[in-house]
């Protein structure tokens, strides 16, 4: 009989494991706004349709003071007047780093970020994608 059950990730990655909520540590204190943050972790995991990290985002976001308007837009930012160019801005590139397309061009995108953030916030912004990309692919893989 095969065995068709997740694999515990925890258990079996806590030496993996530790390192990368190392690394979440430091980029929470690298001052991100804290909506702004929990709307891209929220929708990175829309993206990658990780429903427990849907879930989880979108109470840390409601826990943060950020509106059910602004949650219930999130998926159609581009069409939504909710949010700040600054935001769109940071929705975009989180969303050019999770679905990978060669073809795509970031110069325009990393030059949108610019107008509202410095490199060493893009970085930061840059981290937090990166991770939570991460996070989803690994919570992905217990389903």
């Amino acid at each position: 009989m095969q065995n068709h059950n997740p694999v515990n990730i925890h258990q079996h990655g806590a030496d993996l494991i530790e390192p990368l909520q190392q690394v979440e540590a430091a980029i929470a204190e690298r001052g991100i706004d804290e909506k702004l943050n929990h709307l891209l972790l929220l929708r990175v995991s829309q993206i990658n349709g990780c429903a427990f990290c849907v879930q989880m985002h979108s109470s840390d976001a409601r826990k943060a003071g950020d509106s059910n308007e602004r949650l219930d837009h999130l998926a159609a930012w581009r069409h939504s007047r909710t949010f700040t160019a600054a935001e769109k801005s940071a929705f975009a590139w989180a969303e050019a780093l999770t679905e990978l397309d060669p073809e795509r061009d970031l110069a325009p995108l990393r030059a949108a970020l610019r107008e509202h953030y410095s490199d060493h916030e893009i970085t930061t912004l840059t981290g937090m994608i990166s991770m939570i990309n991460l996070w989803n692919r690994i919570q992905i893989s217990c389903h």
